[in-house]
């Protein structure tokens, strides 16, 4: 495997949650696991367990986003080594959420590790939160 597939990845990756950010789900269902073992650590201090709940979860929370949304990542750290992989850094997205006026700005802390699957990667894990301000 090498540093340009993990990289090609993680191209679709940033496009998946460009079209979720948008109210898209269906770029982001392609990339997780749909079987075994996976966990959300959600921005509302939530824990979601198993591969099919995780991957319900995103369908549903993807629903709270309206059309023209936009998101891009600011990674710190990526790396692969073998069938697993990871990303860590930030997430910042201007979304406009169902029910509400105004755009809002959002910067949430991230890390998704990914297991290679059958030759393709899937998201395993995602944990995202909001980073408390500097006191």
């Amino acid at each position: 495997m090498s540093n340009l597939d993990f990289d090609n990845f993680l191209e679709r990756r940033r496009a998946a949650a460009g079209a979720y950010a948008a109210g898209d789900p269906a770029p982001v269902d392609a990339l997780v696991a749909k079987e075994g073992a996976a966990t959300f650590h959600s921005p509302l201090g939530d824990t979601v367990f198993g591969a099919a709940a995780v991957a319900a979860r995103y369908r549903n929370d993807a629903a709270s986003f309206k059309a023209g949304g936009v998101t891009r990542f600011e990674i710190l750290q990526q790396e692969f080594s073998g069938d697993l992989g990871f990303w860590t850094g930030f997430q910042v997205a201007t979304v406009q959420f169902a029910g509400q006026d105004k755009p809002i700005e959002m910067k949430i802390r991230v890390t998704e590790v990914f297991r290679r699957r059958d030759g393709e990667w899937k998201i395993v894990h995602r944990h995202a939160d909001v980073p408390q301000k500097a006191r």
